[in-house]
């Protein structure tokens, strides 16, 4: 029989794979930025562009979407051509695919420290890179089911199956997450608001990191791991199981995300039952994967990448297990908000995506360069420093959040809370914080060794570009006579699109069931009388808190425990968040949760703590914001915010569109008045004015103001 003659595309794996290098590094180091402002805020340069929340999205998106982004094509356009004996679809898709994906990475990196953003976390970018995203997105998917649709083998192996359902279920999540409503090139608003916009974010937020961070990776490791060991992978049996279960449970488990929150009970008890069934899936998929290396143990002891592979399949066992004991009431009470999920989040971040792409780039390059890793030695230490990184890092970061959970809640015998100041529980973690740096260093040290491992083995080798292979055409292979060939799986593996469909329903069984009825049954949100919009400095002040990127350190969730009403006051209520778009209840309290702001301090506090924070915090480790003192508030945008939340339901009187700036004017003028008494004198069109109107609304609409403390306090 005629063998038929084509090459695979190394070129775009090449791309892809110096593109992954280069943005790892890249947000590594905004990482470690990041991590050390923490411990000195002095770090931001004094420079609003590079304060923490600026850059700690900048630093989640490069290591998500560009750093293991390009990782994942780069396993994808390796394994899916010789998986599938076929070049890719279309050079010109391919092409066009790594320079879109590498625009929109640009793209994030020019906007986040600017201030735009949505505030919506791994979702940050605006609504036109939105739109950027799902075009890219969808040449990508036309690519490779043009690859599949060509393909010389019938059957689909299963690193294939995990390709397809990331495609469809990215696209789903993608599109439902980012349903806004533009007022400008750079500012949207979300459709969604309070409860409706958490449990959407939470949904999208946590199945961004199954379905970006996990299956894709999965998949590679089914290829990659077999390729490297010279073993089958161990069970297919179990990698069908481990595939059906993992897409249809994961996308339940969004909800213990918001455990204790305004979230009706009905679903964060459908999170917390999926979240535990969740181990089994995960640990089938880890299990696969470590007993495909029985008989080639002594490899590892030899083959670095294999090192790599075997830390990474373990850290997805960790992670994975932590994942559902989280999701347990008791447990989340203590972890939520603290660093404990900082550690548990990275154990995954650094060990199964972090080293399983260096494995795989320590295979691919020499590979695709037909030449032997330049330095077998260098690889070696990448991975013990990267391992050390790791464990100086994670180890930390748990100790810290043992301790902020525990100091949190205690009590003194005669029913006091013990640490009443915030502030004292950060200063008690702040060690830790410098462990987590060294961490972080070490895990940079050891990326930067393999750059110059990689770069020397490409000048060492040579490119093959277009490698030449060879394979029967689909339509002349014989059918198999296997009685396997009867079982359902084996029929559906030679028929992608059903089985696209198929992925495509499970996964959306989940998300409907949750989302429906907490967005058409009103009693799930009941709504309270005395809960009224935003003024319009209000409105205005919290898009500047969404800019400056306050959520990334600050709750605005009172949680019904007694220890968070002693500290904040009132709990939470769904009621209170009718009007907001977007939600703002944060997901780490590295300062104190806001939600009961309004009214416990003066307006001169306020304007001293961002002017200095120490100066009415002493030791905070709080940067602060001189600029919005010196920058004036744009106001020509408030007709056009208005206009939007109307058009959201938001029920401001009709025409208040054209009075709303003279309402803006006189109430800003009676904060600077106040600060005026207290001897600060600030312009009333200047930003801060429009923050402290915002900080003092918080919380007010269901509870008397407190006893204001003075500035002097």
């Amino acid at each position: 029989m005629q063998l038929e003659k084509f090459t695979y595309d190394n070129k775009i794996v090449r791309n892809f794979g110096i593109a992954t290098i280069v943005w790892g590094v890249i947000g590594m180091t905004v990482g470690l930025i990041v991590a050390m402002q923490l411990i000195k805020p002095g770090m931001n340069m004094g420079n609003q562009y590079t304060t923490f929340g600026r850059i700690r999205p900048l630093h989640t998106n490069a290591v998500i979407f560009a750093f293991v982004g390009n990782a994942i094509f780069m396993g994808v356009y390796y394994s899916l051509q010789r998986l599938l004996k076929a070049r890719m679809f279309s050079d010109l898709l391919s092409a066009i695919h790594f320079w879109g994906w590498q625009l929109i990475i640009l793209s994030a990196v020019i906007t986040l420290p600017l201030g735009f953003t949505t505030s919506h976390e791994y979702a940050e970018l605006e609504w036109p890179i939105d739109i950027a995203i799902t075009l890219i997105w969808v040449v990508f998917g036309i690519n490779m089911f043009g690859t599949i649709f060509k393909r010389r083998e019938r059957h689909l192996y299963v690193a294939i199956w995990f390709y397809i359902a990331t495609f469809v279920t990215i696209a789903v999540l993608h599109i439902v997450n980012s349903v806004e409503l533009p007022i400008s090139f750079m500012k949207s608003y979300y459709v969604y608001a309070g409860v409706q916009d958490a449990l959407v974010q939470w949904w999208y937020g946590h199945n961004a990191v199954a379905f970006f961070l996990t299956t894709p990776y999965l998949g590679m490791m089914y290829y990659f791991l077999p390729k490297m060991a010279g073993r089958p992978v161990y069970s297919y049996k179990l990698s069908i199981l481990h595939f059906w279960s993992l897409i249809f449970i994961y996308i339940w488990a969004g909800p213990h995300h918001l455990l204790y929150s305004s979230l009706p009970g009905w679903a964060q008890s459908l999170g917390i039952v999926f979240s535990i069934m969740l181990i089994a899936p995960s640990w089938g998929g880890m299990i696969n994967g470590l007993l495909t290396l029985r008989g080639a143990w002594d490899k590892v002891r030899d083959d670095v990448t294999l090192k790599f592979m075997v830390v990474a399949l373990t850290c997805y066992g960790m992670a994975t297990f932590e994942g559902p004991l989280l999701s347990i009431k008791q447990i989340n009470g203590i972890a939520h908000f603290t660093d404990w999920i900082v550690a548990h989040v990275h154990v995954g971040a650094l060990g199964w995506n972090g080293f399983l792409t260096f494995g795989v780039l320590y295979w691919i390059i020499p590979k695709i360069y037909k030449t032997e890793l330049y330095s077998k030695k260098l690889a070696g230490f990448h991975f013990w420093i990267g391992t050390l990184g790791i464990l100086f890092y994670a180890i930390p970061m748990y100790w810290a959040g043992f301790t902020q959970g525990l100091m949190w809640k205690e009590f003194t015998e005669e029913g006091l809370l013990k640490y009443p100041n915030f502030l004292a529980v950060t200063l008690q973690i702040i060690p830790m914080h410098v462990f987590r740096a060294v961490g972080g260093a070490f895990y940079l040290i050891g990326a930067i060794a393999m750059t110059f491992n990689l770069a020397k083995t490409m000048i060492k080798g040579r490119l093959v570009a277009n490698e030449a292979a060879e394979a029967m055409p689909l339509p002349a292979m014989i059918v198999e006579t296997n009685p396997m060939d009867k079982k359902w799986h084996r029929v559906l593996e030679r028929k992608p699109m059903k089985f696209m469909v198929l992925s495509l329903i499970i996964i959306l069984i989940g998300g409907m069931v949750e989302m429906m009825p907490t967005f058409t049954i009103k009693s799930n949100v009941p709504t309270i009388k005395s809960v009224k919009p935003y003024t319009a400095l209000e409105l205005q002040g919290r898009d500047l808190y969404i800019r400056e990127g306050c959520v990334n350190c600050h709750s605005q969730m009172v949680r019904p425990f007694r220890s968070e009403t002693e500290r904040y006051g009132e709990y939470s209520k769904a009621g209170e968040f009718v009007y907001d778009h977007p939600f703002l209840w944060g997901s780490k309290r590295t300062g104190p949760d806001l939600h009961r702001e309004g009214g416990k301090y003066s307006d001169a506090w306020h304007f001293n703590h961002m002017l200095d924070p120490t100066s009415m915090s002493p030791g905070s480790i709080m940067p602060p914001y001189p600029w919005l003192i010196d920058q004036q508030l744009d106001i020509s945008t408030t007709p056009k915010k208005i206009r939007a939340m109307q058009a959201l339901g938001v029920p401001y009187p009709d025409g208040f569109d054209k009075t709303a700036n003279d309402e803006l004017k006189s109430q800003a003028n009676k904060i600077a008045a106040e600060l005026k008494q207290n001897n600060i004198t600030v312009k009333s069109d200047r930003e801060i004015v429009a923050l402290i109107a915002y900080l003092q609304r918080l919380g007010t609409d269901i509870k008397a103001n407190k006893e204001i403390i003075p500035s002097n306090q």
